[in-house]
């Protein structure tokens, strides 16, 4: 597996790296600005990226940009975010683009290494590792009704190849129907857990998160 890593705090960047070496893990550049992050995915065509949310030159939203701009020129590209708390718009920003080989776990993770790793070959086989705190605090209803259950079988299965990151031409497709009947199934998700068109998060992110709460509590 070949990583790269983007952290502007060296010692957590240089740490990060380390452990990652002690695995055998190919950790084939570390950089500390978007741009350098940019490039270096650009020249060694990495199978993951771990990246701050915070980075220079305002430590706002950097990190967050560069990761969706990374996985839009390199289609396939898994993304491991890492943040010190939970940035509620950024991580819907993120979330928006597929949540398929994508990761989005708090920095105190990282000194947990068996949740690391294991989210970490997570995102890189494709999967998505969002971390429970996240999942809890992008859901700020209070709610003992997930809507969930209201669900048929077959919308169950498209939410969940929803949460996989598969658009609604893939999932037509694995499921063997059309793509008009993988529409009427979507919008009956959205009826169901009351997610109406005027609601600011995108409705296609808040279904996924409330199938991932789900299954995070469940598991």
């Amino acid at each position: 597996m070949r990583i790269v890593i983007a952290e502007d705090d060296p010692l957590l960047r240089e740490g990060v790296a380390l452990l990652l070496r002690a695995e055998s893990l190919d950790v084939v550049a570390t950089t500390d600005s978007p741009d350098s992050f940019l490039a270096a995915v650009a020249t060694h065509r990495p199978d993951v990226a771990i990246v701050d949310v915070r980075m220079p030159p305002t430590h706002t939203d950097e990190g967050i940009a560069a990761a969706v701009e990374a996985r839009r020129l390199h289609p396939g590209l898994a993304v491991l975010v890492l943040s010190a708390y939970v940035e509620q718009a950024f991580a819907t920003e993120l979330l928006a683009g597929g949540t398929d080989r994508l990761g989005y776990l708090l920095k105190e993770r990282v000194g947990r290494v068996d949740q690391f790793l294991d989210a970490l070959h997570r995102v890189a086989a494709g999967g998505t590792a969002i971390d429970p705190e996240v999942v809890a605090q992008l859901l700020t209803r209070t709610r003992t009704d997930s809507g969930l259950e209201r669900l048929t079988a077959r919308e169950h299965d498209v939410l969940a190849l929803m949460a996989e990151g598969l658009g609604n031409t893939a999932i037509s497709e694995r499921l063997f129907v059309t793509e008009g009947a993988v529409h009427k199934h979507i919008r009956s998700i959205f009826a169901k857990l009351d997610l109406a068109p005027t609601d600011r998060a995108d409705r296609r992110v808040t279904a996924v998160l409330r199938y991932l709460e789900e299954t995070q509590r469940r598991g």
